[in-house]
């Protein structure tokens, strides 16, 4: 097993102050073998069926390109499950998650039962000393270690190795960056400077309103007009130089004009004009760590933020972005070399470095309509498509990969608008933004255009998703199918659907558990804290479960609700991460989706229910139902199926043989 794990300053709630950054990497030829090069285009979320559809209506006409030199659109296999932290993992690794561990995007310490995030989290030292204390202030002697979980041998590594320069931005499932690549920059699990995948803040003179609809992934702030002039803070991590809990803080005001729906923003030294409905550039934000900060480092934590003014009367509405950290000084390591990020930032302006940036938590919430969210989207969008222009100008030959997310995260809040069978369609409402998954396509397509008129000779142009996209309408509570099988038990069966985070479930008779979107365990004794299931019976339960999952009927629709479940040693390759799998996991039919409530621990009162939220499209399902995306520019000197057989692929493709018995 190898993890690469960088120094982390402070642990979690101190993310900007770390100390320590990733060092540059040597020069390398750029190009691989016979002056081979490759450029491989990620397009996050890309169905196979929508794009050849519109392929077909000759609304991607570089996409067709493409399929005229290099061979028709292919279906390309995704992973188990198709989850895009896993999927991506098995592309850069060539394997699958028994070798690089990434089976979910939640995990669970068996010993603990304890979940967190699959791709990294801070590690706390072994022996932590105690902080220099003076009054109020502290030294803090010992911090933590963000360790990047996934394992395995990335691509590019292998090609480094050979003496090929590779390029590798945003990658999911590379944060804190390998170091091994020439150039990396972290994508899909990077966090904001709090620590959180994206934290927004809602400033609102709204009396009542309800913080409650944006408590995952928000956080309300009451901001009253006096005089014509809102004051605030932004809200920062804690001060780590400050005894017990203290957030650091930047102020800003708003002056609202007493007529037109008009303000100036003041942040600092920094000042915006906005009109209701429009969004700032990025502002520079200052998080004051206070005198005791002073005294020990530094007065203040870089980072950056977008405003987007709702309204002003009758009520004031601010909505802020996740404080991001400022590519220009990260106080995170997000790049190879150190400042790397840094320089994209002076050559194409300031970027978000959050690794999710289209804030669906804010349309769920309430606080962004469709419409703004579509505007932050294709916002996003045009960072990555200049950064990309950038990038590939800059580029000596190699590899290069490079990364776009937009379609994913618009597919999942706007999916319903291309499905009139959705619980949610709108008939009047829907029709308005039925162009919008369809129009993001079609900016993708411009992007393999300009790829294409602007290619470097030999070489090799690999357009490619990780899975595809279709319609959530049913939702499946698998830990209530649990109870209700008798796999799972609790204290008070009467108040089971009260039962959240799995307090309240009786361990010492429950026997299988979901935690994770498609994952299942078993409570296995001797592996989890309160196992009870004897190892010599966990083959046959997993059978028992399984067959009971697929013969379940979804009572609305007089269909089964799940197509498929895979036993972990019948699906995964037997490397070193294997035993850190799910038992099962669960491939649900087409429309189905295990809930996010069951996949965190708790119970329901039904099984089924209708998907009325705005989540709305999904891929978290059987795999053979949501394929992703091929094509090329020319025939690849090694055919690929699947996103194992891809990764591999690219690293034949430039020259170098792929040691598969070398994790």
């Amino acid at each position: 097993m190898r993890r690469r794990t960088l120094p982390f300053a402070l642990a979690v709630a101190t993310l900007a102050l770390a100390l320590v950054a990733l060092a540059g990497c040597s020069r390398k030829p750029g190009r691989g073998a016979d002056g081979r090069r490759v450029i491989v285009l990620g397009f996050d979320g890309l169905d196979y069926e929508l794009t050849r559809r519109l392929i077909d209506e000759g609304r991607l006409p570089n996409f067709a390109r493409l399929e005229a030199t290099g061979g028709p659109l292919q279906p390309l296999g995704t992973s188990i499950p198709p989850q895009s932290p896993v999927a991506w993992s098995n592309f850069l690794t060539g394997s699958d998650a028994g070798v690089h561990g990434i089976f979910d995007f939640v995990h669970r310490d068996p010993k603990t039962m304890e979940p967190y995030l699959s791709t990294s989290r801070v590690v706390e030292p072994e022996n932590p000393r105690e902080p220099l204390a003076a009054g109020n202030c502290r030294l803090p002697l010992s911090s933590g270690q963000m360790e990047l979980l996934r394992r395995g041998t990335p691509i590019w590594e292998r090609l480094e190795e050979h003496g090929i320069e590779t390029t590798v931005l945003r990658m999911p499932a590379n944060f804190p960056p390998s170091g091994s690549a020439s150039y990396e920059l972290s994508g899909m699990g990077t966090p904001d400077i709090l620590g959180t995948y994206g934290t927004f803040t809602f400033y609102t003179s709204e009396l009542f309103y309800d913080a409650s609809k944006i408590s995952g992934g928000g956080e309300a702030v009451e901001a009253w007009p006096e005089d014509g002039v809102v004051t605030s803070d932004l809200l920062g991590p804690d001060n780590p130089f400050v005894a017990g809990k203290v957030r650091t803080r930047a102020p800003f005001s708003v002056y609202l004009d007493p007529d037109e729906p008009v303000a100036r923003l003041v942040v600092g030294d920094e000042e915006r004009l906005l009109t209701v409905g429009e969004w700032t550039d990025w502002v520079p934000v200052s998080l004051d760590l206070g005198l005791c900060g002073r005294l020990v480092m530094n007065p203040a934590i870089p980072a950056m933020a977008r405003f987007y003014l709702k309204s002003v009367r009758p009520e004031f509405e601010l909505y802020v972005s996740p404080l991001n950290l400022d590519p220009m000084q990260p106080v995170m390591p997000i790049s190879t070399p150190a400042d790397y990020a840094a320089r994209l930032a002076a050559a194409t302006g300031r970027f978000y470095t959050q690794g999710m940036p289209e804030d669906t938590k804010a349309v769920e919430g309430g606080v962004l309509d469709r419409a703004v969210f579509m505007d932050l989207v294709h916002h996003t969008l045009g960072e990555l498509v200049t950064q990309y222009r950038q990038v590939l100008a800059d580029w000596r030959g190699g590899l290069l990969f490079y990364y776009f997310g937009s379609v994913d995260q618009a597919s999942h809040v706007m999916w319903d608008t291309l499905d009139p069978g959705h619980p949610r369609y709108d008939p009047e409402e829907s029709p308005r933004f039925a162009d919008a998954i369809p129009g993001l396509y079609g900016a993708l397509d411009e992007v393999v255009g300009y790829t294409l008129d602007h290619l470097p000779p030999d070489t090799t142009v690999i357009v490619m998703s990780d899975h595809g996209f279709t319609s959530w309408r049913r939702v499946f509570h698998l830990n209530t199918w649990l109870l209700d099988h008798g796999y799972l038990a609790v204290h008070d069966r009467e108040r089971a659907s009260t039962v959240k985070s799995f307090n309240g479930v009786d361990w010492s008779r429950t026997r299988a558990y979901g935690l994770g979107i498609n994952a299942l365990y078993l409570n296995v004794r001797g592996r989890e804290k309160d196992g009870i299931v004897p190892p010599e019976e966990r083959a046959s339960l997993m059978r028992e479960i399984a067959d009971g999952l697929l013969a379940t009927i979804d009572p609305a629709t007089g269909r089964p609700a799940i197509s498929n479940v895979f036993l972990r040693e019948e699906a995964f390759a037997h490397g070193s991460a294997l035993a850190s799998g799910p038992d099962l996991v669960i491939g649900y039919a087409k429309g189905t989706r295990c809930s996010g409530t069951s996949a965190l621990g708790d119970l329901s009162a039904e099984v089924f229910e209708d998907n009325l939220d705005d989540w709305a499209g999904e891929h978290l399902m059987d795999p053979a139902a949501v394929p992703g995306i091929l094509l090329t520019n020319r025939p690849l000197a090694q055919p690929a199926t699947n996103l194992s057989e891809l990764g591999r692929a690219v690293v034949a493709e430039l020259g170098v043989p792929f040691d598969a018995t070398r994790e």
